[in-house]
């Protein structure tokens, strides 16, 4: 998950958190299991309607609750094909926070938004705010899944279409085979015998092999 720096109100004058100097990146990756957790999405136009549908690609199950005084109809659309997914017809309120894990802010006011952030903070919940990387504990990057292996592309919130042009890249050349040699590995792992470091040292030696592989044409 993508960790920006805290927002702090400190003297500093200017309205938003200063990202840290330097080309490298250093987000954290993590999956999360979205299913188990309750997440909140405020916004129902067309930025909702994407994060929306981003989130369900990938997690399909995922507990979501989105907030607006309307929502556009592709996004009730989809919710309806969602049972996990419920759309609340009001305007956000502080107490709309209440047992949350991750936020969106998605509306078309950058001052909702903001305050949004702020609210997350205060109660140490992890934000997004949709197109403004400084008020962003995490961003949604982009994502490869074949069967069940699943890649995260991050360009540090720099460039999307770059993350865009990387997600293609993989799904070409990663084989659409890969699921079922991840099966097998995993019916191997469980015949293995010995402590957990012979059992790593088992499982690269099988797989060393894929390092050398020839890519595809």
């Amino acid at each position: 998950m993508e960790q920006n720096k805290a927002y702090s109100n400190n003297q500093d004058s200017t309205p938003f958190p200063l990202e840290r100097a330097g080309e490298r990146n250093e987000l954290y990756p993590i999956f999360l299991k979205l299913h188990n957790l309750n997440v909140l999405i405020v916004g129902g136009g067309n930025v909702g309607l994407e994060k929306l549908s981003f989130m369900l690609k990938s997690s399909p199950n995922a507990n979501v609750e989105v907030v607006a005084p309307r929502f556009l109809p592709e996004l009730e659309s989809l919710a309806a094909k969602h049972p996990s997914v419920q759309l609340t017809y009001r305007k956000f309120n502080r107490w709309m926070l209440r047992k949350r894990h991750m936020v969106i802010a998605c509306t078309d006011d950058l001052k909702v938004n903001k305050r949004i952030y702020d609210l997350s903070r205060k109660r140490y919940l992890i934000c997004n705010i949709a197109d403004t990387p400084p008020l962003c504990d995490y961003y949604l990057g982009g994502i490869v899944t074949k069967g069940n292996v699943k890649i995260a592309i991050s360009t540090n919130g720099k460039s999307p279409t770059t993350a865009k042009r990387l997600r293609e890249f993989f799904e070409e050349i990663i084989p659409d085979d890969i699921n079922k040699m991840v099966e097998n590995l995993n019916e191997y792992r469980k015949t293995l015998k010995g402590n957990f470091e012979e059992k790593v040292q088992k499982m690269n030696e099988i797989t060393e092999s894929l390092k050398n592989k020839e890519p595809r044409e």
